[in-house]
């Protein structure tokens, strides 16, 4: 049920902070908190709170209770109701899992996070089980030649008709994203996924899944799956025949990324040669930079956002004002900028000197542009 408002006010116990903070650090699943509540009237402390574990592309909701009038104790997992048949601690009581449940230490910040990924496992387990129980033909055949593949997880989910919708979440790549760009930034492992959901039919269906990439949030500052044209499905496919094409061109497109940081680089590194050393830059991706201009008394900057494209797509020009301001004290500052003298075939200094001149005259505009815009 929903907790009180008072007692939502209530922080965490300490030693549950402990573990729930060790779990968000460590695990290499995003996990989050969504709520947190406690179980007792006028409490010091809250000790409930749901956690939102990311399963299947999705995020399921569990309610973890510890008792903050048995800190010792260790806390009680509830399940949604979709979920009424998912009994994990069965076989740990029955003696067929190890479980740190045996042996729980409150004092133990690492607890909650061998917990809840163990439980984790079991409700992968018990998700690829209700599937695979299907009368599906198709369904029986995509499950007997993908679910071997590593790291792929499905579930079952409530669809437009009564019988529902079966998904796939494969993870795409034998490789390893993080150590394509150096000194690269990200804590978490960066994946890519194909997204595959079927109908669930009492017999044999041809009608084609709903497929989409998927791809960790970070990895956009790289590559963007929404410049991925997935290769169309063909009647009678299969996953295990789809996928090769996939992979192969997204490997491709992965490649072309990476070599655009370093087009991107170096036409950064030609930027400074015209306006001098960059005042900031994106040292990794090389996304964005901006640079100090002068004519004449007039000094505005210029920020470059470059896209993953660059340089079959150009960067995006703002020019800001260092001398005028709106009635909120905010610096004016230009609309986007891309109507300007562009190719990609240009090598960067050329790129650069075409950008330096059209900012000369551009310059003039802008500055008229501020004083319109300065409160009189």
């Amino acid at each position: 049920m929903a907790p009180a408002a008072a007692a939502a006010a209530a922080p965490l116990a300490p030693p549950i902070v402990a573990q729930l903070n060790h779990l968000l650090a460590n695990s290499p699943l995003s996990f989050k908190v969504d709520q947190v509540w406690s179980g007792c009237k006028d409490p010091v402390y809250a000790d409930h709170f749901t956690l939102l574990v990311p399963f299947c592309l999705d995020y399921i909701r569990w309610d973890v209770m510890y008792n903050a009038l048995s800190p010792s104790a260790a806390p009680d997992i509830v399940f949604p109701p979709e979920d009424g048949d998912f009994n994990p601690l069965l076989d740990i009581i029955q003696g067929k899992k190890q479980s740190c449940l045996l042996d729980w230490n409150s004092k133990d910040p690492t607890r909650l996070l061998s917990l809840v990924h163990q439980i984790r496992d079991l409700y992968k387990d018990f998700q690829r089980k209700r599937v695979e129980e299907l009368d599906d033909e198709r369904l029986k055949f995509e499950t007997s030649t993908i679910l071997s593949r590593e790291g792929i997880e499905v579930c079952m989910t409530s669809g437009s008709d009564r019988l529902g919708e079966v998904t796939f979440a494969v993870p795409l790549l034998d490789m390893n994203l993080n150590q394509l760009i150096p000194w690269c930034p990200w804590r978490h492992q960066q994946k890519i996924f194909l997204q595959v959901v079927f109908p669930v039919s009492t017999g044999y269906s041809s009608v084609p899944p709903r497929i989409k990439l998927v791809s960790s949030s970070d990895l956009k500052t790289l590559f963007s799956i929404e410049d991925v044209k997935l290769p169309p499905w063909v009647d009678g496919m299969c996953m295990a025949e789809y996928l090769p094409t996939l992979e192969d061109n997204l490997k491709v497109q992965l490649m072309e990324a990476v070599a655009s940081v370093g087009a991107r680089r170096y036409f950064i590194e030609a930027l400074a040669i015209l306006f001098g050393r960059p005042v900031e830059a994106d040292p990794v991706f090389c996304r964005t930079a901006s640079v100090f201009v002068v004519s004449g008394t007039f000094t505005f900057l210029v920020h470059f956002s470059l896209p993953t494209q660059f340089p079959k797509l150009q960067p995006i020009l703002t020019l800001q004002s260092c001398q005028h301001c709106t009635s909120q004290g905010v610096a004016i500052m230009s609309p986007p900028i891309t109507d300007y003298p562009w190719s990609p075939r240009w090598d960067a200094s050329q790129m650069a000197e075409r950008i330096f001149e059209f900012l000369v005259d551009e310059c003039l505009s802008f500055k008229k542009y501020c004083t319109d815009m300065t409160p009189q």
